[in-house]
């Protein structure tokens, strides 16, 4: 696996909130969208479901999807969605990756965190 700044991640509420990180390290945004893509009629929450059922609804202009999960006794529900590392407080460098040619002018389109002082 690579050490590139894209994730898909699975979201889900069982018994508390979860976020499960489906694939790290993907080099583009190209590449996680491929591998949400592929998530999307694979990925499963439990080992103890036995899918009968499998729809799969795309968020209007977005790059995330609701997977809704019939199983014989329950129905379950995810979204997975794809996203980007920009910010890092272990490593600085991510941020200025992220924003691609590292072009400080374009730092204001992105999110606005600052490093904690003391890393």
């Amino acid at each position: 696996m690579g050490n590139g700044n894209w994730v898909v991640t699975a979201e889900y509420y069982s018994d508390t909130y979860r976020t499960e990180f489906i694939r790290r390290g993907l080099e583009t945004k190209d590449e996680a969208l491929k591998a949400l893509r592929a998530a999307l009629h694979t990925y499963s929450p439990s080992k103890n479901i036995v899918e009968k059922r499998r729809r799969v609804y795309r968020f209007a202009e977005q790059e995330s999807y609701l997977v809704v999960i019939k199983g014989k006794l329950t129905e379950w529900e995810c979204t997975l969605r794809i996203a980007e590392l920009v910010s890092d407080s272990s490593d600085p460098a991510v941020a200025t990756r992220a924003r691609g040619d590292g072009d400080a002018a374009g730092a204001a389109d992105g999110p606005q965190d600052r490093i904690p002082p003391g890393y």
